[in-house]
C-alpha cells in the first residue's frame, strides 16, 4: 500500500511539474535552460540571448530587432555577422529604424540600394569585441564601414556619435555572442555620406 501511495504521488508530481513547464512562455524555458546550464544571458526583445550563439543567431529571435534582421538579410551580410569575428555590433531597435524619414527603411531594402544598406549597416559594426567598460569617454571607433563612432558618456548613460553628429543611446549594454558582443542602441547611426 505504502509504495502504491508513493508511486501515485510521484506520478502526480511529475504531471504538475509538466504542466508548469508548459505554462512557461518559450523565452522563459530557455532563460532557464541557459541558467541551469550555467550560461549567463541577457533578454532582448523578449527573448534570451545566448553567448554561445552567434550575433545572427540570437539577432532573429529578438522582437525588438525585426527591422534590423531583414536589413541584415537584404543587405547579404549574414554570413559575415554569423563568421567568427570577433565583432562589436550597435544593434539599432525597430523603434530607432523608425525615427528615420518615412519611406527611408522601405528605399533602403529595395535591391538597388543595397550598397547603401550595407554601408549604412557596416557602420553599426566595430572589429573586436569591446564591452561597455571599453566604451571610454572621447573613444574613438573605426568601423568596418570606415568612418568613426566617438563614444560620449553623460548623464550616466553611454551614447555613441555618428558622423553627422548623431546620438544614439546605449540601452542594453554586454548582449554577449560567441563571435562578439552586441550593444543595443535606441537611433540608427548615420555615416558622413
Amino acid at each position: 500500500m505504502f509504495n502504491r501511495i508513493t508511486l501515485l504521488s510521484a506520478a502526480a508530481a511529475v504531471a504538475t511539474l509538466a504542466v508548469m513547464t508548459a505554462a512557461v512562455p518559450a523565452s522563459a524555458q530557455d532563460k532557464m535552460k541557459s541558467e541551469m546550464s550555467g550560461e549567463k544571458t541577457v533578454m532582448v526583445g523578449g527573448a534570451a540571448m545566448y553567448p554561445s550563439k552567434n550575433i545572427i543567431q540570437n539577432a532573429v529571435n529578438s522582437k525588438d530587432h525585426t527591422t534590423l534582421v531583414a536589413a541584415v538579410k537584404a543587405a547579404g551580410l549574414v554570413d559575415t555577422l554569423s563568421g567568427k569575428g570577433p565583432f562589436t555590433v550597435f544593434a539599432p531597435t525597430n523603434e530607432a529604424f523608425a525615427k528615420l524619414p518615412a519611406g527611408t527603411v522601405d528605399t533602403l531594402l529595395k535591391p538597388e540600394n543595397k550598397a547603401m544598406l550595407t554601408k549604412i549597416l557596416t557602420y553599426h559594426v566595430v572589429p573586436g569585441k569591446l564591452e561597455a567598460a571599453d566604451l571610454t569617454d572621447g573613444k574613438e571607433l573605426k568601423t568596418v564601414e570606415g568612418e568613426n563612432l566617438t563614444v560620449k558618456h553623460a548623464d550616466g548613460k553611454v551614447w555613441i556619435i555618428d558622423a553627422k553628429g548623431g546620438k544614439s543611446m546605449v540601452t542594453i549594454p554586454n548582449v554577449n555572442q560567441s563571435n562578439g558582443v552586441i550593444h543595443v542602441v535606441d537611433t540608427v547611426l548615420l555615416p558622413s555620406s
